[in-house]
């Protein structure tokens, strides 16, 4: 066994779905980074201002990443995971992986209680991974954060053997985010019906207790007296400093920047970047810059779809974009351009890749003679065999306007015309949107995933993660080598494995061009001085368990 890290199919329509909100996904654990100084002060009410409100607030349905850091403070984990990717104790206080990566046995804590009083226990963590696997829970990420789950046992009380089919080494960080939290057992077996709808039905051992919800609105957290449980990785153990948590949802940019600079709310996530340079400017406020881990902003290309299953086709338009100056442009600086799939705050990025393959119009002219584009149509487009060379490129419009994605993409369609390329950019409803892109009727899906792993990368490209299985490897090819990669990079924790698999990954993914890094989202957070001790999890979430309130 090796020891303890620390110290002491579904259908394609369900998978789909979960899928909706492609870039508002993310998996990471919790406790790194904390802001302010001093003795904290017990007691007031910390109001944030959030770009999205969760669809669902079932940390084990939802795929968004609103409801996991939203989630955060009312859910707990088995262990916390620190900003250099080390694991430690949470509910569990010491655990052992097997030498083949299938089974992790985890020693519990003894005092922990849900908000309900019912105790969190050995039988609480199989209630809670199998409630994740049923089908009738129709989990759309926590689901594959289990990877390939064949149980939990209850070895006694308070130790729970948790196994898998195969070896799957990224469990632990997996386990340390918000989607495999755990609800209460008798909350689930009588409200497992009602959990999308947050509210009452949301019962965890977490510092905050979900006590109101105004849908369109706000979220109310208020203080769980009885918390005495706090992951290693924090500053403190005991109940939160704050009375209560207000999250008031403000998907409008300026109004969101507005409520911060005119002092109604103390904290703003998302700030759009056009007035970064106003909330610096504005006494009595900071802004927070952090570079998220994972899956960057990427265009991911159909090679099974022409004309993009012509690896030529899609090095031109790889090429033939513009990225740092669009990108530039349109993030006014604020969002560096993207080299690899993955972010370089993510393990094993590929530094190699920085500056390897720029902007070449004359590169993507001569790319597209040599597949057979050689003929000009009226407007100019490319030809071939009386046919316009035409790819589809469809936007969500609920999310169209996020980190001005919507501008960011006219620039790449004014880009690739230059070269002879239409690009279609039809604006659709969800519905639509689902069955087109993950049905593989698309050329082109923008699509990010933070996470504080590289197994992200086997989300991407493996074909085990095809959308018909419930995956997102949007390419819809199998590439041998991809396959062989990610699975030994998820067989392992052997550093020298990842070094080598990974940026091997990474790098055939920009030489197949069925990827266009665009830019590495970063997170602009706007901080009132009245706030202390507000920290992030290694996925750049906010959480609030060690906040506290000076007096103005």
């Amino acid at each position: 066994m090796r020891p303890s890290l620390s110290g002491p199919g579904r259908q394609l329509a369900a998978a789909v779905a979960g899928l909706l909100l492609l870039t508002a996904c993310s998996s990471g654990g919790d406790g790194t980074g904390a802001s302010g100084a001093g003795k904290p002060v017990q007691g007031g009410t910390l109001t944030a201002a959030v770009d999205t409100e969760p669809v669902s607030w079932d940390i084990h349905a939802s795929t968004q990443d609103i409801t996991a850091e939203i989630q955060r403070q009312v859910f707990d984990s088995l262990v916390s995971q620190d900003a250099a990717g080390k694991f430690h104790p949470w509910l569990a206080t010491k655990w052992e992986i097997s030498d083949d990566y299938r089974t992790y046995t985890f020693h519990l804590r003894k005092d922990v209680r849900f908000s309900d009083g019912t105790r969190f226990d050995a039988a609480a963590v199989k209630a809670n991974f199998d409630h994740i696997v049923a089908k009738s829970t129709k989990s759309l990420y926590a689901i594959s954060l289990l990877g390939p789950y064949t149980g939990t046992q209850v070895v006694d009380a308070y130790t729970a053997k948790v196994t898998f089919s195969k070896p799957f080494a990224p469990f632990l960080q997996a386990a340390s985010t918000t989607y495999l939290g755990f609800y209460s057992p008798k909350a689930l077996k009588a409200n497992a019906g009602k959990l999308a709808a947050g509210g009452a039905a949301d019962v965890g051992s977490g510092p905050f207790v979900f006590s109101g919800y105004t849908k369109g609105q706000s979220a109310v957290l208020t203080r769980n007296p009885k918390y005495a449980w706090g992951p290693a990785t924090a500053a403190h153990t005991g109940p939160a400093h704050l009375d209560k948590l207000v999250f008031r949802f403000l998907p409008t940019a300026s109004v969101r920047a507005g409520a911060l600079t005119s002092g109604q709310v103390q904290v703003a996530k998302a700030i759009p970047p056009q007035n970064v340079t106003t909330v610096k400017a504005t006494p009595g406020l900071s802004l927070i810059s952090r570079r998220n881990p994972g899956g960057n902003y990427n265009l991911w290309l159909n090679g099974s779809l022409a004309p993009l299953d012509d690896q030529r086709v899609r090095k031109a338009v790889q090429r033939g974009i513009d990225i740092d100056q669009d990108v530039k442009t349109v993030t006014f600086g604020q969002y560096p351009r993207a080299w690899s799939p993955i972010s370089p705050t993510t393990p094993d990025y590929d530094k190699s890749l920085e500056g390897s393959w720029p902007y070449d119009p004359k590169l993507s002219a001569q790319l597209l003679d040599e597949a057979g584009w050689t003929g000009r149509d009226a407007q100019g487009y490319r030809t071939r065999n009386g046919k316009r060379l035409t790819i589809t490129w469809p936007q969500l419009s609920i999310q169209a306007t996020r980190e001005g994605r919507d501008v960011l993409g006219q620039a790449i369609q004014a880009d690739l015309n230059k070269i002879g390329v239409e690009v279609k950019r039809p604006n659709l409803d969800l519905g639509s949107y689902n069955t087109e892109v993950y049905g593989g009727k698309a050329n082109v899906i923008d699509l990010s995933w933070p996470r504080f792993s590289p197994d992200v990368l086997w989300l991407f490209l493996n074909s085990g993660s095809a959308p018909a299985k419930g995956g997102i490897n949007a390419t819809f090819i199998k590439d041998t080598d991809f396959d062989k990669w990610t699975d030994e990079g998820r067989a392992t924790l052997d550093e020298k494995v990842h070094a080598d698999v990974y940026p091997k990954v990474q790098q055939r993914a920009i030489d197949l061009a069925v990827v266009v890094p665009l830019y590495t989202q970063v997170s602009l957070v706007g901080e009132s001085s009245t706030v202390k001790g507000l920290t992030f999890s290694p996925s750049n979430w906010l959480t609030y368990y060690d906040a506290w309130l000076v007096a103005k």
